[in-house]
């Protein structure tokens, strides 16, 4: 199970009713944190998911509304008795993120550990993958994929005279050769299967590249600043989507269900839109604060 819980769904300034747009991404009881801007304490307080465990905290980018919670937050977590390293990953320009802390939180109990602009890293059994977006500067998004073991076949593995001695350990991957023959996981498995998988995209316009970065997945986040129509030469000129454009998205991905987040302050009631997205791609919802997601293998 990858649990993905949205912190908050505003852009730009948080305002009374809305945290600013942050995730945490929770599998096998360690976290990952997407953003961290102001009020993020809060929000991890009231989701209840605790904050010792978050080892990874993924940086779209450097504006305030992305990352201000973060030096607050590190503190925090050093009063919760953590000891092992947290690693920061972010894009080009986090020498700056890793000089700001050293001068505004320089007593950490806890190595941090400082990733420019990588192309893949490995969370436990998760490859989470960047992509460069396009916005006012350097910036990123994420995708989370859990794979999914194959089922092991047993008239397969009998078809291809596998002893069955050795059946527990090819189904985990390993070869074997006893005598001369060679045994290898593909004699037993059957057919690949869909793992889980969860795409984060924000401040950026629709480029051509992320509906094959999003491809399949589970769950799409993606901006919406803007829910008119009208707003999109405003949405072209400031380098984010309007709602349409992120539904379009979703649709091209052929993802299961989109959530809107980093609504604008002056956006009131974005629900008076959410027809605009839902046209292009029914199974659109808004995004609100601490909305949780449980994605899970079928049946």
């Amino acid at each position: 199970m990858l649990d993905v819980a949205l912190l908050g769904c505003g852009g730009s300034i948080p305002v009374s009713h809305r945290y600013l747009s942050s995730v945490l991404v929770r599998y096998k009881g360690e976290m990952c944190l997407i953003d961290s801007g102001e009020y993020i304490q809060v929000a991890l307080k009231e989701l209840g998911w605790g904050l010792k465990n978050i080892d990874y905290i993924l940086l779209t980018h450097y504006h305030g509304d992305h990352l201000f919670g973060l030096f607050g937050l590190l503190q925090t977590i050093s009063n919760s008795e953590r000891t092992e390293p947290l690693t920061i990953i972010g894009p080009k320009g986090i020498e700056k993120v890793s000089n700001a802390i050293k001068l505004l939180v320089p007593y950490l109990p806890y190595e941090l550990i400082f990733i420019e602009q990588p192309d893949v890293i490995t969370f436990l059994d998760l490859e989470i993958k960047t992509i460069s977006l396009q916005h006012t500067i350097p910036c990123l998004g994420y995708s989370f994929y859990l794979k999914r073991q194959r089922r092991f076949d047993v008239d397969k593995a009998v078809k291809n005279h596998v002893p069955k001695e050795i059946w527990s350990k090819l189904q985990k991957g390993n070869t074997i050769t006893l005598g001369d023959v060679t045994y290898t996981p593909e004699m037993v498995l059957g057919e690949e299967r869909r793992g889980l998988k969860f795409s984060y995209i924000t401040d950026s316009r629709p480029i051509s590249e992320i509906p094959s970065f999003i491809q399949d997945s589970n769950l799409f986040i993606c901006e919406g600043m803007y829910g008119s129509d009208d707003d999109l030469e405003k949405a072209q000129n400031n380098y984010h989507m309007t709602f349409r454009e992120a539904a379009t998205l979703a649709k091209l991905g052929n993802v299961d269900e989109l959530i809107l987040t980093h609504f604008s302050p002056k956006l009131e009631n974005p629900e008076k839109f959410l027809t605009n997205a839902q046209e292009v791609f029914p199974n659109t919802v808004l995004g609100t604060n601490l909305l949780v997601r449980s994605l899970k293998y079928p049946d």
